[in-house]
This record gives structure tokens, sequence and C-alpha cells, in this order.
């Protein structure tokens, strides 16, 4: 009888070997010990290019075989040795800003030279998207407590060389008050301080509102204050505190922020920071 699983001479063919399919693959890589059995040279992985695979024996002796090559033997195993996968760099970690993020990085000394924002939702939204690159810089953000302020801080503060002194500021529109006191502050003290700010009534409005599931930021009539008339317009029942914990948690990096809004932090940031 003849079995349908074999050919009729059991012995024809290259029999002592396994059946190409059958013998594993196994990447070549650094310090793999493997021996080619035609040669009977054995030795470990110290190389391996896109055609052949270098092996070095005990004695510091090094040969290249081809990297098609089958039937290296591996704890007397037949394999054939394949190149590596190459290994995809790791992207680097980013902060919340877009900026490289540098591991283990300690604050720097705060400089002399300060940010100043108007109120605490401003700061709180600076210091969650530029917190690692304002310690990494040792710029201090600090508030206004109102534009009307700014004056009186600025002369206190005492800008000079070293000491400069960057204001971002809500509202910034021509001819709006915040405007006649930037160009008051800015004159009287350039070049060491630099007033900017966005076009927006409030710093809310740097939120993207997509963010927040809702298709825009409402349109306040005039009298009506801005928090409380935004809020009753899309439908939260919060004070204006709770209102604003929700926003900025739902706020999780830059590209959640206004363009109008992200190049003028920058700006500030690049101002303080010069040498």
């Amino acid at each position: 009888m003849r079995s349908k699983d074999y050919g009729g001479d059991v012995l024809s063919g290259d029999w002592r070997r396994p059946r190409r399919g059958q013998i594993p693959e196994v990447p070549a890589e650094p310090g793999l010990v493997a021996e080619d059995p035609s040669s009977g040279f054995c030795g470990a992985v110290v190389a391996c290019g896109k055609e052949g695979v270098t092996l070095e024996d005990r004695h510091g002796r090094r040969r290249l075989f081809p990297l098609a090559k089958a039937g290296f033997l591996i704890d007397g195993k037949p394999v054939t040795l394949v190149r590596p996968a190459a290994e995809t760099p790791a992207a680097p970690r980013r902060t919340a800003s877009g900026s490289v993020a540098v591991p283990q990085a300690r604050a720097r000394v705060a400089r002399e030279s300060r940010i100043y924002v108007e109120g605490v939702h401003d700061a709180e939204l600076v210091e969650k998207i530029w917190g690692d690159d304002l310690r990494l810089e040792g710029v201090v953000v600090e508030y206004l407590e109102g534009v009307d302020h700014l004056p009186a801080i600025a002369a206190e503060f005492g800008p000079g060389p070293g000491r400069r002194l960057g204001v971002l500021v809500d509202h910034l529109v021509p001819g709006s008050k915040e405007s006649r006191i930037a160009e008051e502050v800015s004159g009287a003290h350039d070049p060491y301080v630099l007033v900017t700010g966005h076009p927006y009534v409030d710093v809310w409005q740097a939120v993207k509102p997509s963010v927040l599931g809702i298709g825009a930021w409402p349109d306040v009539p005039r009298g009506t204050p801005w928090k409380e008339g935004v809020l009753a317009a899309i439908g939260w029942d919060l004070e204006p505190g709770a209102a604003w914990k929700r926003i900025l948690g739902r706020v999780g990096s830059f590209t959640d922020l206004e363009p109008a809004l992200l190049g003028r932090v920058e700006e500030l940031i690049d101002f303080t920071t010069a040498p």
C-alpha cells in the first residue's frame, strides 16, 4: 500500500531538512548566538544588514553569511535568520502648549520679568496650558484684578533691562478703554513693557465653542452682565465660578483654544524671556 501523505520514494529530495514553511524565522538581534551547520561556524550576531548577517565567535573571528540563507541552528534547532524590524522612535512627549517636554526638568529660579493677566480665570487658563513652559523658563504669572490697575502696577514694578513686564488684556480692540490704557503704559515704559491682548470680552471666549458642545458663544445684550448672559443663553444653571470650572475642565491642550489667544501668550513668553 502507498500512503497518500508520501511520495513513492521517501528518501528522495532533501529529506534531512524540514520544509521551508516549517522553519521558524528569528530576528537577528545583536547578541543572538547562531551556528552555520555547513561550516560549523558558531557565533553571536554583531551586525545585520539588508543582505547579510555577521557572526563573531568566541575567539573574535567574524564571518558574514547571506541573510536569506535557511538552516542556521539555534540551540540545535534549524531557523531562518531575518533582519530585525526597524524600531520606530518614540515621539517626544509634548506639553499642553505643544512644546517638546523636557523630562525631569526642574523649575528655574524665577526671573525678575513677569507676565500679568487680568483676572483669576485668565491666570488659571494660562497655567493649565503654559504652566510647564513657564516653570522651565522661570516666568511668574500674576493678575491685575482689572485693567484699570495696570498703570499703577507698571509704575510700582519699575520695568527696565532684565526686568520686563508683559501684560495680557481682554477685549483689546481699537477705541476701547483697554486699548487706551495699553497705549499709555506702553508709551511710558517702552521698550521694557509689552501690552497685548485678545479681542474677546472675556477669556471664556478664547475656548473654542466646540469644546463645550455649543455652536458659538452667544451674543449678550448691552447692559446684561456678560457671564450671566452667556450662562442663561446656553442653559447652564450654574454660578460663574462653577461654570468656569466646567469650562476649564474640558480644556486639555492648546488645540482647544482660539489662535487669537495662543499667539498673544506665546508672544509674551518670548518677550519676557528675551536676553
